[in-house]
Order: C-alpha cells, then structure tokens, then sequence
C-alpha cells in the first residue's frame, strides 16, 4: 500500500490521481501522519510541508518553514522506519542548495542555502538519509526545481494570469536561465526512483534541461494563451528602480509586495541546474516540452 502526504495537494493530488488510473488505491497521510493501521504501507510519497521559498520576513515565518519542513519530515520519515516501511520519497527542493547566480549546477555545488525555506528542506533531506541508514530503508531525496502545471499556484502560475490579463511587464531579455519542471514530470520522476533500487539513498535534482530566460517565459505564456506576440520590452532599469521603491515599502509595512528586489532577481537573473544526475544514473529525463506544458497550464 502506497501512503502519500500533502495529497491534496498540487503535486500530491497529480500523483494520487497517476496512482489510481493505474488501479492503486494510495492512502492519504492526513497532516503528514502514519494512521495506526500503517502495517500495510510499505511506501511513502512526502508531499505536504510549507512552500514559501521567499526569504522570511519574520521569525514566525522562519519558524513556520522549521516546523513545516524538518520537524514534519524528520517525525513522518522516523514513524515510517519504526512502522517498516520500505521505500520512502521526500519531495525537497534545489533551494535546499547554494545559490548558482548564473552558473548551470548540480546536486555537488558547494555552499549552503541562504533561506530559511532552503535551510528547513536541506535539514529535512539530512534527516531522511540517516533515517533510511538507521532503519535499512529506501529513501530518496528529489530536489524540484520550479514546478507548475494546471492547478498550480506557484509564481509561474500567478504570472500567466497577470499575462493574460495585459497586468504584466514585457520582460527584457537579459538572457538568463530559470529552471523548471511539469508536474507530471515530477510524478513520473517520483515514481521511478520509489522503486528503481540504483536510487536508493540518492538526492537528486528533477528539472527540465531547458531552461528559459524571463522573456522567454513571457512571450511563452502569450503564444500558449493565444496572444499576439509583444514587440517591446521595459527597460531593465526602470524595473530596478520600481523593485527598490518596493524593498522600501515593504520594510516599513513589513508585508510582501508583488514586485522587489528578490521578486525581480526571479524574473531576471538565472536559477540554473542540471538534471544530468538522475538522467544518467536512473535513465529519467523530462518528457513535456515547455509550450506543451504552459498549454496545459492554461487549463486550470
């Protein structure tokens, strides 16, 4: 029996419904707990934790990403060992890493995650691997780069709406590299390395190998939306100078802002890495092309 938390999820809920057109019948772990009747389950699929990969505006916020992240994997991934699961997956994220600026990296690049987010994940897939040694169980740690996909509501997600509705800014092109993944690539990842026995105490990063730039994204997201194409471009300068007004506000407000320095550095600089791990080693790589992708965004 397959057990998974957070199936309510975005990325739960696409892999629950894989596992049941498939004839499965998953059990979803309610707050990320093993129901007393666990004997059964021999795998587990982590979904559920707090996703808010900004940088914490608070220390309750910081607090939050702790909890969420570590302490709940930590106590889901010990009850798993203690109830004799076999195979556990702990979707991580490539925060849980140093931050690339505008090299192509992998799961060997130094350094440590400057995040509260990439702090609790990096914790958290510490405490997978020793608990996979202690209790002889197979783990995985998956590393997302950005995932989106219909029903998402990630930052690619809220920007196809803004798009849509001509809110958005014609993005300069700056040439940079910003990582992502279809969700059911993530699923179809998730999947094999749950039961392929080369994965077993591996982290590994799932991102698609192309990665386009901001402006890419944008003139994207108008052709998968049917929108004439965007012949200019907002100076990069004049989005830096809104970005710090934003920084200013937000300080003395102390509540985030659509657009700042942080948010900004997302649309323009490169978030960059490479799935060439699990490609070479498990034979997986990302099936669903980005115009493909966006199109099934769209149907939300």
């Amino acid at each position: 029996m397959i057990g998974v938390s957070g199936a309510s999820g975005f990325i739960g809920g696409r892999l629950v419904r894989a596992l049941t057109s498939d004839g499965l019948q998953p059990t979803a772990l309610a707050r990320g707990v093993l129901p007393e009747s666990s004997d059964d389950i021999d795998t587990v699929f982590h979904c559920a934790g707090y996703a808010h990969a900004f940088s914490s505006l608070s220390a309750e916020d910081a607090a939050m990403h702790w909890q969420g992240n570590f302490e709940g994997t930590r106590n889901l991934v010990e009850a798993a060992g203690k109830a004799g699961v076999q195979r556990f997956v702990f979707l991580s994220s490539v925060k849980a890493m140093a931050e690339p600026g505008d090299a192509l990296i992998d799961e060997g690049f130094p350094g440590e995650p400057e995040t509260a987010y990439g702090q609790s994940k990096l914790a958290a897939e510490l405490a997978v691997i020793e608990a996979g040694k202690h209790y002889g169980m197979h783990v995985v740690n998956l590393r997302l780069a950005m995932v989106y996909g219909a029903g998402g509501r990630g930052n690619l997600e809220r920007m196809g709406r803004l798009v849509e509705r001509g809110l958005f800014p014609p993005l300069p092109e700056t040439g940079n590299h910003r990582s992502l993944v279809h969700v059911d690539d993530v699923v179809s990842a998730m999947r094999l390395v749950a039961y392929d026995v080369r994965a077993a105490g591996g982290t590994y990063i799932v991102a698609s190998q192309h990665a386009p730039s901001g402006r890419e994204l944008f003139d994207a997201l108008r052709t998968a939306q049917g929108l004439s194409s965007c012949t200019w471009s907002v100076p990069e300068s004049v989005l830096q100078a809104v970005a710090l007004m934003g920084d200013v506000i937000e300080k003395m407000l102390k509540r985030r802002l659509p657009l700042n320095s942080e948010v900004l550095e997302r649309l323009l600089g490169s978030a960059w890495y490479s799935p060439s791990r699990i490609e070479r080693e498990l034979g997986w790589g990302a099936r669903i092309s980005l115009m493909d992708g966006l199109s099934e965004m769209q149907r939300r």
